[in-house]
């Protein structure tokens, strides 16, 4: 993912790289005229649509029903589907750009397009994106097992539920325990491929909360215990419409998948898929993220909190409340934990990388390995324990790193125009993006900062 490759590609036959660019299943060499019994032969259209929507599920979707409280449903459903456009625009263009330039990953055509700084510039982004994320993903976990008083109300974790509050189900023991049992034992796989039957159970356990939390809204609406979620924002002074653009950096970072682009391009047996499996990855994710959006507004309206699973802690008004409640939290929770080691992975890799650009691979060096793994863990273990609430981490790496992996990049590199093919098209959109997103990240990035400021005086 960090090193860039300049030799052609033929679409169904491929060499194997020994470096951190490896595709995640073996790839066929040039010497072999027919693929031996059981030897992968590129990736397929619905293993590929699955693997990029994976990459694109994952927290932000905790987080998108509290962009309706801020949008309204009406707006903020507009906003999911703008921005998913915007993303397949952003994407059509990086590989637009890296086929013309030969480069084989993201941060190949960045040094393709700027040199070595660009690369550099970009490796440090998929730093503080996947390590925002990764204290993301530690944070819900805490909040669902052990509570959150992030909203000055304390909203019970499952375990303090179950057996009331004790020492050992507290915030900081609960997740030093999953952190040793879970999350260190799934980081120290060297081959990312180690993890895709666990990657399809996180799948499946995101879909079951869907649906729970669908049936629950369905359930009440029987019941006629749901409202009329509003549709519009409430804008009243100056300080509501900053308010307003807080919620881009979730919105961006719910749709970040580019830096995994080009890693399931190179697994595809035909390259020419990649561009319909983007546009039909974007629309399956876009249907989930609205569904969730919709149906968590609509259940909670606004008293929806930054991280809606733990709004699973109350009496719903339905049979079986409490049940679905645990089942709901525990099987996000469960999802959370099983693609955190997907997103550490590449953190990892890039790092090294970064540090060691001319040391041995890293799945050769065993001690690099195993402190790079311990150090980045126990960052994201301490982040977790001293960040509140997944809306500042979101606020921050979303309007810094995120933005710039989504749409900054792709469209400098089209500004760059190295190699002469953009169109006028391409240059238009490519200063829209760019001001679009420096603008509403810079008020975000000022608004949540004096918002935090006021709450600690």
């Amino acid at each position: 993912m960090t090193t860039d490759s300049k030799n052609p590609r033929n679409p169904t036959k491929w060499k194997q790289p020994a470096n951190e660019d490896s595709p995640l299943l073996p790839r066929r060499t040039d010497q072999d005229d027919e693929p031996a019994a059981g030897e992968f032969n590129g990736a397929s259209f619905t293993g590929a649509v699955f693997n990029l929507s994976t990459t694109i599920i994952g927290a932000g979707i905790m987080a998108l029903p509290a962009t309706m409280k801020v949008l309204g449903l009406g707006v903020g459903i507009g906003m999911i589907v703008f921005v998913a456009v915007l993303t397949e625009a952003s994407v059509e263009m990086l590989l637009r750009f890296s086929r013309v330039g030969k480069a084989t990953t993201f941060g190949g055509v960045m040094g393709d397009a700027f040199g070595k700084a660009g690369k550099v510039v970009f490796q440090l982004c998929i730093l503080v994106n996947n390590l925002g994320t990764l204290i993301v993903y530690m944070i819900i976990i805490g909040d669902v097992l052990s509570g959150t008083s992030s909203t000055g109300v304390h909203h019970a974790g499952v375990l303090e539920g179950w057996f009331g509050e004790h020492w050992w189900n507290g915030r900081t023991f609960v997740l030093l325990v999953a952190t040793i049992f879970v999350f260190a034992p799934l980081a120290s796989l060297k081959r990312i491929d180690s993890l895709r039957y666990t990657s399809a159970l996180a799948v499946a356990l995101a879909i079951v909360f869907l649906v729970i939390t669908a049936g629950i809204v369905v359930t009440k609406l029987f019941y006629g215990g749901i409202s009329m979620p509003r549709l519009l924002p409430n804008v009243s002074d100056i300080a509501s419409v900053w308010n307003l653009f807080t919620v881009v950096p979730v919105l961006v970072t719910a749709f970040i998948c580019h830096f995994n682009v080009h890693t399931i391009d190179n697994e595809l047996g035909d390259t020419s898929l990649i561009q319909p499996i983007v546009k039909t990855s974007l629309a399956l994710c876009s249907t989930v993220y609205i569904l969730t959006s919709f149906f968590g507004f609509l259940l909670f309206g606004d008293s929806t909190l930054d991280d809606v699973l733990a709004n699973f802690d109350t009496n719903l008004g339905i049979p079986y409340s409490f049940l679905l409640n645990d089942i709901v939290r525990i099987s996000y929770a469960l999802h959370l934990m099983l693609v955190f080691p997907v997103i550490f992975h590449p953190l990892r890799l890039n790092l090294d990388d970064l540090l060691f650009p001319s040391s041995r691979p890293l799945v050769s060096d065993n001690c690099r390995f195993t402190l790079s793994t311990i150090g980045l863990i126990s960052l994201v273990f301490l982040g977790a324990n001293f960040i509140p609430s997944i809306w500042d981490v979101f606020q921050f790496s979303g309007a810094t790193a995120t933005v710039c992996i989504g749409f900054i990049f792709p469209a400098a590199i089209a500004l760059r125009d190295k190699h002469g093919i953009a169109t006028t098209k391409d240059k238009i959109l490519s200063v829209f993006m760019i001001c679009l997103a420096v603008f509403a990240n810079l008020i975000a990035i000022y608004s949540n900062a004096t918002a935090l400021f006021k709450e600690k005086v």
